[in-house]
């Protein structure tokens, strides 16, 4: 079976995933979805893969969240009811089980790849860092219909919902406090509407990390607002996206050193 996630090693303690960036189906899945295929691209993560190489160690989900969410706990990994997966109903009757069985043990398969990436960071750095990049649609109403109200939708929203602020905490004011400020210095000319746990609070992704690897790793789910695309046709504003990956780029040098200061233990830098 084809793996769910793509992962490029690097060096440093910063890693970044885009696990909802993919859109394949396995071919014996195909046949039992009853979502068009423009319908599974509005729900999942697109070009968040682009944003993910401001990290020299990357995770990539290769396949629809609709095949399996990397981001769900294993036992709501699979969308099964309308209710799982925003009043949507994914699958015509009559789906045998084991198709949905294969789709777990692939789940399995790809969070052990994930463990042995942030163990070699922590064992080598003392604590590894972790941007959990997601995007999120703001015009619910259709094509033509109106923009989300900027009041409750960010450009970016970091959700730090698991994540321990009393240790971690320094680092994420850094970072929110420079990413709003990095838009001035790239093409985007402006600052950044960047806030905390407005809307987006984290998922099962940052909370497993939290829980497996305690103090020694800090994950920021960043959710960006789908203005670097149209989110009805898919279609990609290609300048702007590349404005936003190079704010985002400008925040590491401060997110790693933050990250050096609150590691006292941490390995020497390679």
């Amino acid at each position: 079976m084809e793996p769910l996630v793509a992962i490029t090693r690097g060096d440093g303690p910063l890693v970044a995933a885009a696990l909802h960036a993919g859109h394949a189906v396995r071919p014996d899945l195909l046949p039992h979805l009853a979502l068009a295929d423009d319908e599974r691209l509005r729900e999942e993560d697109p070009f968040t893969e682009h944003l993910a190489t401001v990290a020299p160690t990357r995770i990539v989900g290769l396949r629809s969240r609709f095949e399996v969410d990397l981001d769900r706990p294993p036992e709501r990994a699979v969308y099964r009811t309308p209710e799982e997966a925003w009043g949507l109903t994914v699958w015509k009757d009559g789906v045998p089980e084991t198709v949905f069985e294969a789709s777990r043990e692939a789940y399995r398969a790809a969070y052990a790849e994930i463990e042995a990436v942030l163990a070699e960071k922590v064992a080598r750095y003392g604590s590894v860092v972790v941007f959990d990049v997601h995007a999120y649609n703001h015009r619910r109403e259709g094509p033509d219909g109106p923009f989300a109200q900027e009041e409750e939708n960010p450009e970016v929203d970091v959700g730090t919902g698991s994540l321990d602020r009393a240790r971690w905490g320094p680092l994420v004011d850094r970072f929110v406090r420079e990413l709003r400020v990095a838009g001035e210095a790239t093409a985007l000319r402006f600052g950044l509407d960047v806030r905390e746990n407005v809307r987006f609070r984290g998922g099962y992704f940052a909370e497993w990390a939290h829980a497996r690897f305690a103090d020694r790793a800090c994950v920021l789910a960043l959710a960006f607002k789908k203005t670097f695309m149209d989110e009805w046709t898919g279609g990609l504003y290609d300048e702007h996206l590349d404005a936003l990956r190079a704010a985002l780029a400008l925040t590491v040098p401060g997110v790693l050193e933050e990250r050096a200061r609150l590691t006292p233990t941490a390995a020497a830098e390679a």
